[in-house]
């Protein structure tokens, strides 16, 4: 980076632009947690379920997030470990009213966590409890014990209750990745 750009950034006058990988089982919400993020203008109406990957981009106060939205049905999640390397954050969104498949969550988040280009990088990871508003939904502090959450101890991790559709819970968890990032400076 050049002196300009970093003189820009510091002025707030660039953003810093960050890789995210937004990652998860099929169905768990995540390409409408990243719509939702994005602005209105900018918004999709119709959210069909994601096929290998997409990448979306969006702004918060001070990073312009590129977002990797991987495809989590189970023949497409061995492409996640390709995108590891370049993701400088995870996004983790779990179906919090899917509770037969908090299992299979559970197994690939463990695979994602020792796999080499993850195990030994200090990289924030955000967990999205999302679909908080159904009936069977159990709550963030359910999912993080169904996850053993507990026992990630050298990443920076937080989890947020979240409604995707409505948006609630998304900013918060945006804010509290954004000061992980900052405070990382990769």
């Amino acid at each position: 980076m050049g002196l300009l750009d970093k003189l820009s950034c510091l002025l707030g006058l660039k953003k810093k632009e960050v890789h995210v990988l937004c990652l998860g089982l099929d169905n768990s919400g995540k390409t409408t947690i990243i719509n939702k993020l994005k602005p209105s203008n900018a918004q999709s109406q119709d959210i069909v379920p994601t096929i290998g990957f997409s990448i979306e981009k969006f702004k918060s106060s001070s990073l312009s997030f590129t977002v990797f939205d991987m495809s989590g049905q189970g023949r497409y999640r061995n492409l996640w470990e390709h995108y590891y390397k370049e993701g400088q954050a995870i996004i983790f969104v779990i179906d919090s009213s899917d509770r037969l498949r908090m299992v299979v969550a559970k197994e690939e988040l463990d695979t994602l966590l020792n796999h080499p280009d993850i195990k030994h990088r200090r990289i924030p990871i955000l967990f999205f409890a999302n679909k908080m508003d159904l009936r069977d939904a159990v709550t963030s502090v359910k999912v993080s014990q169904l996850l053993c959450l507990e026992n990630i101890k050298d990443k920076p991790w937080h989890i947020c209750a979240s409604d995707a559709i409505k948006g609630e819970g998304l900013q918060e968890g945006v804010d509290w990745l954004q000061d992980q990032i900052q405070a990382v400076k990769t």
